[in-house]
């Protein structure tokens, strides 16, 4: 007689999104590619979409988070607006992380704003999964 089976957990699902006019995704793909390989469910959005976009297809695609990957500089305005828009649509389970060139005394204010964690240039794709696995566990 086979062992009764377990419940199994969905695996994490994660939408690599681009906010704003920022049109290099390299980081994003690397980071995309990493989460995939560790077993993760990716979705990545593309290059230039708004927050609204974003949100829209973080309900659709029911994912436990949204990645964020910002060069531009406008993190401080654009990360509380999208956490402020899921929050509005009843999406408060959908957590934020970010990465890309923002700089480490803002982070303080962006965590404040509901972002769970960012990554700094150079943080590896083992520290993130970590981090994700971890943190999507206790959730």
């Amino acid at each position: 007689m086979p062992p009764p089976s377990s419940p199994q957990r969905r695996r994490t699902r994660v939408l690599i999104a681009k906010v704003g006019l920022d049109g290099h995704d390299v980081g994003a793909r690397v980071v995309a590619r990493g989460l995939l390989d560790a077993g993760m469910e990716v979705i990545y959005t593309g290059l230039r979409r708004t927050t609204e976009e974003v949100v829209r297809a973080a309900i659709e695609e029911d994912v436990d988070w949204i990645g964020v990957s910002i060069l531009s500089g406008a993190h401080q305005v654009l990360l509380p607006k999208l956490r402020k828009l899921l929050d509005e649509a009843g999406a408060d389970d959908i957590r934020i992380i970010a990465g890309g060139v923002i700089p480490q005394e803002d982070i303080p204010g962006l965590e404040a704003n509901g972002i769970a964690q960012v990554f700094l240039s150079g943080t590896s794709i083992a520290e993130i999964v970590a981090f994700l696995t971890l943190e999507t566990t206790h959730a």
